[in-house]
């Protein structure tokens, strides 16, 4: 790899960086609705998504401290978005999953927030869309090799 190229991925690393976290920002807005804060809304996709599964698999899923994740469960449990099972494999462990409130609650807030950025998308000229397709193509087969 050349200087200037690394510099280039360099400059293309940073700039998509920062995008990433201005787009997560703004779309966040639109799960206020949901009343849940950041964390939860968070732990709860974890679980719709990836669970059935452990509350130390969710902590480290979320990058916490399983006190923390504690808490957190505890509240989504309390609000009638997660329920607790005992694992049918042992009965020491639990499995943590979403009830059909907190799948839906998830799915509502996702389809608010791909609402809100297709209405931006559409603000763009059909070149802009298509550069935009194949970027999105590009940043996902980036994802999947990492």
């Amino acid at each position: 790899m050349t200087a200037q190229s690394e510099i280039d991925s360099f400059e293309i690393a940073d700039k998509l960086h920062s995008a990433a976290i201005h787009l997560l920002r703004r779309l966040r807005r639109e799960d206020e609705s949901t009343g849940l804060n950041a964390p939860r809304l968070s732990a709860l996709s974890v679980i719709v998504f990836g669970g059935p599964l452990s509350l130390s698999d969710l902590a480290a899923a979320e990058q916490v401290r399983p006190p923390t994740m504690t808490r957190i469960v505890n509240a989504l449990e309390q609000q009638g978005l997660v329920i607790k099972q005992r694992d049918a494999n042992d009965g020491r462990s639990i499995r943590l999953s979403a009830t059909g409130a907190g799948k839906q609650l998830l799915i509502e807030g996702r389809k608010r927030r791909v609402d809100a950025l297709a209405g931006q998308i559409t603000n763009l000229d059909q070149t802009e869309q298509r550069i935009l397709r194949e970027a999105t193509r590009i940043l996902s087969n980036l994802l999947a090799a990492i």
